[in-house]
């Protein structure tokens, strides 16, 4: 037991205190296993600080990107290119929205809340296609 404690710590500090940090796969998909046409899957994720979360481009013509505005103060932005297989870590609590640039207007979107996060008031704020703002607040209900 204590040798188990001993390695943990160890480990947390050579890792900046990640030890126990997780990946989550999102799968880009032309189709998800609903039916629903241009998803990311899982569509919503709910990691902690820290977390990284992998992009994988299972289908052809896809990217994951933050959408302007749609990410903790502090967090660093992210666009992959298009068939771009990525891992992000998030290290700033809050709530990110994620798109596939092309899908956008499909509305091929994401959300991804790290802590315990409500997203701001000002979160769906400026150009947003229909079909995207309405997936975005299905997801958000997830919060």
């Amino acid at each position: 037991m204590i040798r188990r404690l001993i390695t943990a710590l160890a480990l947390s500090a050579l890792t900046g205190g990640s030890a126990y940090a997780e990946t989550f796969e999102v799968q880009m998909l032309n189709v998800g296993s609903d039916g629903e046409r241009m998803v990311f899957e899982p569509a919503f994720v709910q990691a902690a600080a820290g977390d990284t979360i992998k992009f994988i481009a299972t289908d052809r013509g896809h990217n994951a990107e933050l959408n302007d505005g749609m990410f903790p103060e502090g967090a660093e932005q992210f666009a992959g290119r298009i068939n771009e297989e990525i891992e992000v870590t998030l290290d700033v609590e809050g709530v990110y929205g994620v798109i596939c640039k092309p899908h956008f207007s499909m509305g091929m979107v994401m959300v991804i809340a790290v802590g315990d996060a409500d997203a701001p008031e000002t979160f769906l704020e400026g150009r947003v296609p229909r079909g995207a703002k309405a997936r975005f607040e299905d997801l958000l209900g997830s919060l």
